[in-house]
């Protein structure tokens, strides 16, 4: 059912005046793609880009969540709105979130300064969800002025939140096995801030070496050298210098124009997907599109048509062909 124009006028105005149900409605028409959910995010977006995004990413067991946690703990000290973006492997059965953020973040409940949300992946690679920027819009309507990203750990993958984020921290720990394998997943590329969690478990000395080594290797971005910040997020310890590494790091790329370059990027990629995804569903036209698609994917397997006269068809049948 499709919500009334003036009904999406008041609902929006919810969402800004950070109405926490309003906000969990929004959420969940984005998830499931309402036909509302568009024109709510056309009326909220001119209220958007004060939030600062920042991703926090690593291998599971690193403590990421509890990092996020205090993080949050850390910004509602200083009065500051928040929201969290908890995003977890999917239930094969549910298809919803395994994880749940009120198990883990359960010191924030009741407190309407901090809203966190689970999502699930539900199949997207990259560490996100497939809603997570749209998700990050609406909070950022919502006034939240730091909006923390946890993505769901899964390694090599962790690549999309490098695009979304303004300041991605990737979280390490000692004793996860081969530690210079551990660096070498991918996650030294995309880091702004290196955090060694757990740091009083035997091997932090060790590992903390490593990794100096490593970025020492590695070109400064725009005079960015990746620092190295220990904590023990368990006992609250380290928070508030990596909580300054992010004001720091901030600064220096609003500065260097690195900020806005990396805004730009983002919404370049974002405005090609929205346009595929239109043209594509324009392209199939609906139930029956679908089935010719289904037909065709079968002639082509079976080698009784080549690809490209396939696609050519879908065109030329949806009027996009020459």
């Amino acid at each position: 059912m499709t919500v009334p124009k003036v009904a999406v006028d008041q609902w929006a105005e919810q969402v800004r005046a950070g109405n926490i149900r309003a906000l969990s409605r929004a959420i969940t028409a984005i998830e499931n793609h309402a036909p509302e959910a568009e024109e709510l995010l056309r009326r909220l977006f001119p209220y958007t880009g004060q939030a600062y995004l920042t991703g926090v990413t690593g291998a599971p067991g690193t403590g990421k969540s509890t990092l996020v946690d205090r993080l949050a703990a850390f910004h509602r000290k200083h009065q500051e709105q928040v929201g969290v973006i908890a995003v977890d492997p999917t239930s094969p059965y549910s298809g919803g979130a395994i994880l749940g953020d009120r198990i883990r973040m359960q010191g924030h409940a009741g407190d309407a300064g901090t809203f966190i949300r689970s999502m699930a992946t539900r199949g997207f690679l990259g560490g996100l969800a497939g809603a997570t920027a749209e998700v990050a819009l609406l909070l950022d309507a919502a006034g939240k002025k730091h909006v923390l990203i946890e993505t769901v750990g899964v390694g090599q993958d962790e690549i999309d939140i490098v695009r979304l984020a303004d300041c991605v921290i990737v979280v390490l720990v000692p004793g996860l096995g081969d530690d210079i394998q551990n660096m070498k997943a991918g996650l030294m590329e995309i880091g702004d801030i290196f955090v060694l969690n757990k740091a009083d478990r035997e091997g932090a000395d060790r590992l903390e070496q490593q990794l100096l080594a490593m970025l020492s290797l590695a070109m400064p971005r725009e005079g960015w050298q990746p620092p190295v910040i220990r904590t023990v997020a368990t006992e609250n310890q380290g928070i508030e210098g990596l909580a300054g590494a992010v004001k720091k790091f901030e600064k220096h790329f609003e500065a260097s124009g690195e900020r806005k370059r990396k805004h730009v990027d983002h919404w370049k990629k974002r405005l090609v997907e929205l346009l595929e995804s239109r043209l594509l569903e324009r392209a199939l036209g609906g139930a029956a599109g679908e089935a010719r698609l289904t037909e065709l994917a079968k002639e082509v397997a079976e080698r009784k048509k080549d690809p490209f006269a396939a696609v050519n068809e879908i065109l030329r049948r949806s009027g996009l062909g020459g």
